[in-house]
């Protein structure tokens, strides 16, 4: 067991409970996670993650999306707004900040078509992906209807939560 695995299963609940929603920002999830404490191994605790997860309602999952920066805002916003996962949000984006101005300018207008049509910011597990990718899957995703892009949102934040488990250090 790793020593933050440790420290997560010492913390009391509500400790606990703040700690995980720095990964995923809906609360009943965060609880829920504290409760299912001890975690014997990192693997207990990302597969009790995606079991809890899938059990989330609707406004659970909405609940963790607003705790997500829009990608392509600015980053003193985003450092304002978002300050316990700012360093983590900064390098899920770092390759946002490469892209050039039309891109930006495009990423910025589809996230406010997005957030006009489906009631929430876009979300997409960043790491790794250029602008123009996220470009891309943004455009692609505003034709899903609205029940089917929930649920591809909500497996983004799945594994945005994941790679955020896998940081967590108390």
């Amino acid at each position: 067991m790793t020593e933050h695995l440790n420290q997560l299963n010492t913390l009391d609940a509500n400790a606990a409970a703040s700690a995980l929603q720095r990964c995923c920002g809906a609360a009943r999830w965060a609880r829920s996670m504290a409760e299912a404490r001890p975690f014997q191994s990192q693997a207990e605790l990302l597969d009790t993650a995606d079991v809890l997860w899938r059990q989330m309602e609707r406004e659970d999952i909405l609940e963790a999306f607003s705790h997500h920066p829009k990608i392509g805002a600015d980053i003193e916003s985003l450092r304002r707004k978002f300050a316990s996962t700012q360093s983590w949000a900064s390098k899920e984006q770092a390759r946002v900040s490469q892209a050039s101005e039309a891109v930006l300018e495009a990423l910025r207008d589809g996230n406010q078509q997005y957030e006009h049509r489906f009631g929430y910011i876009f979300i997409v597990c960043a790491s790794g992906k250029s602008a123009q990718e996220m470009l891309d899957l943004l455009t692609a995703r505003l034709n899903n209807s609205p029940e089917e892009e929930l649920t591809i949102a909500a497996g983004e934040q799945a594994k945005i939560t994941r790679l955020r488990l896998e940081k967590l250090s108390l």
